[in-house]
């Protein structure tokens, strides 16, 4: 179908695929200095339009101290919370390869036809600013591997302002992937494919999954050209560059205080933090003299639950670095993510961490390094017996997590009440899953599928593929009596309630690695079909479905998956 000048295709009714009519003249010769001085001329000179009903407003600006510099020059930035600088228009034609429905109407409140909208690939990458914009990028540090890194800052993201939709939510819209800024270091601001793709997907699965995370709206992929060593081997490639733009209710994270205080600029720190109370832990009384340790207390509390949540479905972040741990306690900053398949203590999704510090057995001990250093940020902020108060919070914290890791497990199981040794029942089955490398999605689920009659005579389906599996590990049937034994006590319930239970908290699909890069290889070409699959598939995860079925995503994974890398190069 092709409106005003442009060619839109729908795929899954989920998905559009706009290609602009007219490229951008691009000459390879030109310095980037000049190329990126007519980018800004050009941005400067696009007018907000008013087609796309969006408006969106800077609360923060009133309320927060801005960067006495303009330009998107990298610099050492002092005293202040954001930077004004623009998005870069990327290398056109520009194709809107996927564009989540959930987002654009139930947070945004628009129409599915704003997406054939002309103006719409370019709002959502930068190229045009949505009425009432103004673009910022935040200024933050951040403790990276264990190491204070300094100065990092949004290096190729863009805020663009505040939506507060028709229920009264307040959400803050982001460009990444959208050029240079003051923090870009020795970045060039982009961002590929490949980064993209996964960031797109998995923000959006996480929703579905019911973890709390940021969200994405879209995906653009462009003919921009991007130079990437995605393996740091010396082996640099020429990529394409894509933009998310992405949702939270704040972005404001644990390094957005550190560098304030590493800095000793503590009246920035004390308005920042002052201004996140207000406006995001609203039960918090802004003169209460102890709001700065109840604060402390709900961040650890609710950074406890994430982690457990994380746990719950296998899924490793991969890099749990102060500057990628929000405030709010949401997934943010999808990067060498991935879900565990074979369960493994020691799974490390991302290829860079040579350690293995960030890997998925670790993720809690690295939450509290965190919150440590969060507590170090607020200390200039705390009286002697505040920072007692605080220290003894975050001596908690283990408390916090087991608690909150066996309610969820015991979830996953079908257990209802509480009994003393039911965490014994849950460590006695991961045991036997790390010592057999039981697929830790599809175990549990398929825990949820089978009846209890199969699992007492061992005539478990061969279809059930991990559980067959793990019913060949010696001590198995040891714990399939313990199991039988706990659910037996539970009087009133039926097999049906518990396998329905169960079905509702144990997904059968995740967003593998493989399955990603599937996706990706694909999108490279141009061909957004597996992004929109996986898309669909993924918004329904509890739920089996034909077409995933039919793709192999509850398969065993294929033996190539075995080879995949993932790194911190996007």
């Amino acid at each position: 179908m092709t409106q005003h000048g442009f060619t839109l295709f729908v795929l899954f009714s989920a998905v559009a695929s706009t290609t602009c009519r007219y490229e951008q003249d691009f000459c390879e010769s030109k310095s980037c200095n000049e190329r990126e001085f007519e980018q800004n001329h050009f941005y400067n000179n696009v007018k907000a339009y008013g087609e796309i009903p969006l408006t969106l407003s800077h609360k923060l600006l009133d309320a927060l101290p801005l960067d006495e510099v303009d330009g998107n020059f990298i610099r050492t930035v002092k005293g202040c919370v954001f930077s004004e600088c623009n998005p870069t228009p990327l290398k056109e034609p520009l194709t809107l390869a996927a564009v989540s429905q959930d987002v654009l109407r139930n947070i945004l409140d628009l129409n599915e036809s704003v997406i054939q909208n002309e103006d719409f690939v370019h709002s959502v990458s930068g190229g045009k600013l949505f009425p009432g914009s103004i673009p910022l990028a935040h200024r933050y540090g951040g403790h990276q591997f264990g190491y204070w890194a300094g100065q990092l800052g949004d290096g190729r993201a863009h805020f663009l302002g505040e939506y507060t939709n028709r229920k009264g939510e307040r959400w803050e819209l982001q460009l990444k992937g959208s050029g240079k800024t003051p923090y870009s270091r020795s970045g060039d601001g982009w961002a590929v494919i490949r980064s993209s793709v996964r960031e797109f997907l998995c923000s959006e699965a996480m929703h579905f999954l019911g973890v709390p995370t940021s969200r994405a709206l879209s995906l653009v992929v462009s003919e921009e050209p991007v130079w990437r060593d995605q393996f740091y081997n010396g082996n640099v490639i020429k990529e394409r560059g894509a933009v998310v733009l992405r949702l939270a209710k704040s972005w404001f994270r644990i390094g957005s205080l550190e560098i304030l205080t590493k800095t000793g600029e503590l009246d920035v720190l004390r308005t920042l933090l002052d201004f996140i109370i207000k406006e995001h832990f609203k039960s918090i009384a802004i003169n209460d003299p102890d709001k700065y340790v109840v604060f402390f207390s709900r961040v650890v509390n609710e950074t406890a639950h994430l982690i457990a949540h994380w746990m719950s479905v296998g899924f490793a972040h991969g890099v749990c670095n102060t500057d990628n741990f929000s405030l709010l306690s949401i997934t943010i900053d999808y990067g060498p993510f991935g879900f565990m398949e074979a369960y493994d203590p020691s799974f490390v999704p991302n290829t860079s961490d040579d350690e293995g510090r960030y890997s998925i057995g670790a993720q809690a001990n690295v939450g509290l390094f965190n919150l440590q250093k969060l507590l170090e940020a607020l200390q200039p902020l705390l009286a002697s017996d505040q920072l007692s108060q605080c220290q003894q919070i975050l001596r908690e914290y283990s408390q916090i997590y087991h608690q909150r890791f066996n309610e969820l497990f015991k979830a996953k199981l079908g257990f209802l009440g509480n009994e003393e040794k039911e965490s014994y029942v849950i460590a006695f089955l991961l045991k036997l899953m790390e010592d057999t490398g039981a697929d830790f999605t599809m175990t549990f689920r398929e825990l949820s599928e089978v009846s209890l009659s199969q699992l007492q005579t061992g005539s478990i389906p061969l279809s059930m593929w991990a559980l067959s599996d793990l019913s060949s590990q010696e001590y198995f049937r040891d714990w399939v009596q313990l199991y039988l034994q706990r659910l037996s006590r539970m009087k009133s319930d039926s097999d049906a309630a518990r396998q329905h239970r169960m079905q509702g908290v144990n997904p059968r699909y995740v967003l593998r690695n493989w399955m990603a890069e599937s996706a990706i290889r694909k999108a490279e070409k141009n061909d957004f079909s597996e992004v929109a699959l996986l898309q669909k598939t993924l918004t329904e995860p509890f739920v089996e479905q034909e077409a995933a079925e039919r793709a192999g995503y509850s398969s065993k994974p294929p033996s190539w998956a075995r080879q995949l890398r993932v790194s911190c190069s996007s």
